[in-house]
């Protein structure tokens, strides 16, 4: 059997002028996350990145740390949602995301403040209402993840191993596929993704099956302090 590893990329900068970067955390994820990688697949035939500055930082920081080199192929519709769209159309005014930081960070708790009401604009986006107030319903956005993950699948060989670095979005419409999960319940799922942890897929010629999901023991322990989810 084959194994295609999806890996969400590690935390970003929220509250920064670019947020498709990663935080210190972010990098040190990254690294430890390879180091575990490096003990547990001996090969690696194909690498994958989402095409997204994040998704790139941390397959450079874990392939590093895995000794290999950093090459990989760019495919974009591993690529994220676009959250400011989401956003905007849920609140009009939040299109201009600068205005939108600095409203929330007046806020007691700014974190917890946007989370709410970004949970809000996904459940709008999600429930498919509303679809044409977006460039990429969230139907679109799945048939373009499963289109990303059919390709991939189609284009490895007998017991291949791959490494994909993308973001929580594409991995939650993959394991919603696999297990057959509602709307509802994969919206759910995703707000429990960590940063820089696995979910894992096997394959064969004719088959493709969910292995594991957000894996992220290698930072349980002594690591525990790099657990994140945002």
């Amino acid at each position: 059997m084959g194994a295609i590893h999806l890996i969400r990329h590690g935390q970003a900068s929220f509250g920064s002028d670019d947020y498709d970067r990663l935080s210190p955390l972010g990098v040190e994820q990254a690294e430890v996350l390879g180091l575990s990688l490096r003990r547990r697949i001996p090969a690696v035939d194909r690498v994958v990145c989402g095409g997204m500055r994040r998704h790139a930082q941390t397959a450079e920081g874990a392939l590093g740390a895995m000794g290999l080199p950093c090459r990989w192929d760019d495919d974009r519709n591993w690529m994220e949602y676009d959250h400011v769209a989401v956003l905007a159309a849920y609140q009009p005014r939040w299109a201009d995301q600068a205005a939108m930081m600095r409203e929330f960070a007046a806020l007691p708790n700014a974190r917890q403040a946007f989370q709410a009401e970004f949970g809000k604009a996904m459940q709008r986006w999600v429930g498919g209402l509303h679809n044409d107030d977006y460039p990429e319903s969230w139907a679109g956005f799945c048939a373009r993840v499963d289109r990303a993950l059919t390709e991939l699948h189609t284009s490895l060989g007998k017991s291949q191993t791959a490494l994909v670095f993308t973001s929580g979005g594409p991995i939650t419409a993959v394991i919603q596929r696999m297990l057959h999960l509602s709307d509802e319940n994969a919206f759910r799922l995703n707000w429990t993704l960590a940063n820089a942890a696995i979910s894992k897929l096997i394959y064969s010629s004719h088959a493709l099956n969910l292995s594991t999901v957000n894996d992220h023991a290698h930072f349980e322990g002594e690591h525990a302090r790099l657990i994140t989810y945002r």
